[in-house]
C-alpha cells in the first residue's frame, strides 16, 4: 500500500513513511492510493475477536509494511489493560426498552478522550516506523490542539525515546480541565504552550512551522525532523477506523443486528478526523445508512453539507463543546480528494480559494456524493446542556457536552427523517472532562461556577454513579509545569527554544 497526497505532488511513501512524514511535501495529506475491502464474511468473523485482534486486522490492510508480530506488539501496548481496562471501547445498549440506541464509548484511556484510542498507538506506529526506515533523526511532534488531542499526544509519547512533543492550545478555547490536563503534563521530552486566538489561529500557526522551509532546513542540519500528532497525520486517523468496526461488529455478536444491516453513526465534529473514520470504514464494506455529522455554533461543516459551499468568513463561536469550536476542518480535504475522483488539482484549488478567500464551493455532482452518506445539524449551547439532561433522565447516562450535541441533532434528523436504522453515538468525552457544563445542565444555570473542581467531581460522581478517573482526579492540586502564553508569530520560537536551537535561529 502506497500513501501519495491530495494535492498531487510528486513520489508516494510506504505506510511508515507516511505515519514518519505526517504531512506531504506539497502541503496536502497523505492518503491510501486505494481503500481496501472487507465482505460480509470477513466483518461477520470479527465478532470472534477481542478489540485487540480487531484492530490488528483492520490496521493490517492500510499498514502492510509493517509485520503480523509489530502491530500485535503496537496495540497489545497501547491498549494495556490498566490503562484501557478490558475493553478499549465498549458498546452500551441505551435503555433496555429502546432496540434503535446505542453509545461506543471511547473515553476509558488514560486521558478520559477519545484522542486516546490513537495516540496511544502512535507512538508505537511511529517508533516502529522510525527503525523501519533507518532513521537516526529526532522526531518533534507538533501538535495544535481544541482540547483533548494535545493531552493525548502528551500523555502518549512522554517519555517516548527519541521523540520530543510541543503542544499549542487556544489560551482561552479549552476547558478548565483540559487546560490544567496539558499545564500539569510531566515528562522530560514535552512542553505546553497557550496561544493568544482561537483553534483555528493555534493550527494555522502549527500548519505555518511545518510549511517554513528556512526552519526545516535549520532542523535537518540539527538532527530533527517535524511529525504530527493531530489527525492530518495517517497514523492517527487510522487507529479510529478500527472502532466503527468494533462496534458493528458487538451489535453482531450481541444480535442487536442481523448480519449486511445497515447502522447510523452520529459523530460529533470539529476537524473531521473521527467521522471521516467512519466514512473510511463504510467505503472499506461496514454497512453504513447515514453518517450523521454533528456541529455546534460554529456551524461550518452543517452548511457545507447542506449546500456544498465551505466558508469560513463568520463569526467564531466560544461554545461549551470547545473540541468542536474549529472553523477549519483539516481532515475534510481527504474527503474532497475522494469526492473529486481524486483529483489533486481541484483539490489544491480548493485549498488556495479557502486560504486566500476563506470560501470555496463544490459542484453538484460532488455535493450529491459527500451527501450520500452524510447528514450535517448544529446545536447551540442551550440545546446541549438541555440534551444533557434529557438523555441522564431518559438513559440514566451522563454524556459530555460534545456527545450531547451528537444526540441533539439526531433528536432533530429523526423527526424529520423517520429513520428507524439503529444508531451508534460516538461518546467522545468522559463527562467529568466538562463538569461546568455538566452541573448547569443537571442542576440550573449557573450551578457549575459555584463550586471547586473537586465539590463538582464529588456531587457530579454521587448523582451520576460514576467514578472520578484517575487522570483527572485532584488535577488542581497538582503543580502547573507549563505557564507560557504567546502570540502565534511566535510559536516558531516555542519550538526552537525548546529543541535548544534558539541560538541558531535567523
Amino acid at each position: 500500500m502506497q500513501y501519495i497526497s491530495t494535492r498531487g505532488g510528486e513520489g508516494s511513501y510506504t505506510a511508515s513513511q507516511a505515519i514518519l512524514q505526517g504531512i506531504a511535501p506539497d502541503g496536502g495529506l497523505l492518503v491510501p492510493e486505494r481503500i481496501p475491502q472487507l465482505d460480509l464474511e470477513e466483518i461477520t468473523a470479527l465478532c470472534d475477536l477481542d478489540y485487540r485482534s480487531r484492530a490488528v486486522r483492520i490496521l493490517s490492510l492500510y499498514l502492510d509494511d509493517y509485520t503480523q508480530a509489530e502491530l500485535e506488539e503496537a496495540v497489545d501496548l497501547a491498549y494495556d489493560e490498566e490503562k484501557f481496562g478490558e475493553d478499549p471501547a465498549p458498546l452500551v445498549r441505551l435503555n433496555k426498552y429502546n432496540p434503535y440506541e446505542f453509545m461506543l464509548e471511547l473515553w476509558h484511556g488514560p486521558t478520559s478522550a477519545f484522542k486516546d484510542m490513537a495516540l496511544q498507538l502512535l507512538p508505537h506506529l511511529l517508533t516502529t516506523a522510525v527503525r523501519k526506515n533507518g532513521t537516526d533523526r529526532k522526531i518533534c511532534i507538533l501538535t495544535a490542539t481544541s482540547g483533548d488531542t494535545g493531552k493525548a499526544a502528551l500523555e502518549g509519547f512522554r517519555d517516548v525515546p527519541g521523540t520530543a512533543v510541543a503542544v499549542f492550545y487556544p489560551e482561552q478555547g479549552v476547558s478548565e480541565t483540559q487546560r490544567l490536563q496539558m499545564v500539569t503534563q510531566e515528562g522530560s521530552n514535552v512542553t505546553v504552550a497557550g496561544v493568544r486566538g482561537n483553534f483555528d489561529d493555534t493550527q494555522t500557526g502549527v500548519k505555518g512551522i511545518f510549511g517554513d522551509q528556512a526552519l526545516a532546513a535549520q532542523l535537518d542540519a540539527a538532527g530533527v525532523m517535524l511529525s504530527s500528532a493531530n489527525s492530518i497525520n495517517w497514523g492517527r486517523l487510522v487507529p479510529q477506523i478500527v472502532y466503527h468496526f468494533s462496534a458493528y461488529a458487538d451489535m453482531l455478536k450481541a444480535e442487536y443486528i442481523e448480519p449486511g444491516e445497515a447502522i447510523n453513526i452520529v459523530v460529533p465534529t470539529g476537524n473531521f478526523g473521527n467521522i471521516l473514520s467512519a466514512w473510511y470504514a463504510s467505503k472499506m464494506g461496514l454497512p453504513v445508512h447515514k453518517l450523521i455529522c454533528a456541529s455546534n455554533r460554529n456551524k461550518v461543516l452543517s452548511d457545507f453539507i447542506r449546500n456544498g459551499v465551505y466558508d469560513r468568513r463568520r463569526e467564531f463561536y466560544r461554545t461549551l463543546s470547545p473540541s468542536m469550536d474549529i472553523l477549519v476542518s483539516s481532515n475534510l480535504e481527504r474527503l474532497l480528494f475522494e469526492v473529486s475522483d481524486r483529483d489533486p488539482v481541484k483539490v489544491a484549488g480548493w485549498m488556495t480559494s479557502l486560504t486566500g478567500k476563506g470560501s470555496y464551493a463544490l459542484d453538484p455532482v460532488e455535493l450529491r456524493r459527500v451527501q450520500e452518506l452524510l447528514v450535517g445539524g448544529f446545536c447551540d449551547d442551550a440545546g446541549t446542556l438541555r440534551t444533557i439532561r434529557e438523555i441522564y433522565d431518559r438513559t440514566d447516562h451522563l454524556v459530555d457536552p460534545h456527545t450531547a450535541v451528537g444526540f441533539n441533532v439526531y433528536g432533530r434528523y429523526l423527526q424529520r427523517s423517520g429513520d428507524t436504522a439503529k444508531t451508534v453515538f460516538v461518546a467522545t468525552a468522559c463527562p467529568f472532562k466538562f463538569t461546568e457544563a455538566i452541573a448547569d445542565a443537571l442542576y440550573g444555570p449557573g450551578s457549575g461556577k459555584e463550586k471547586s473542581s473537586k465539590e463538582l467531581f464529588s456531587e457530579i460522581s454521587e448523582e451520576s454513579g460514576l467514578e472520578v478517573p484517575p487522570g483527572i482526579a485532584g488535577l488542581d492540586a497538582r503543580p502547573v509545569l507549563h505557564d507560557q502564553v504567546v502570540d502565534r508569530e511566535n510559536m516558531r520560537d516555542v519550538v526552537l527554544r525548546f529543541l535548544g536551537l534558539e541560538d541558531t535561529a535567523d
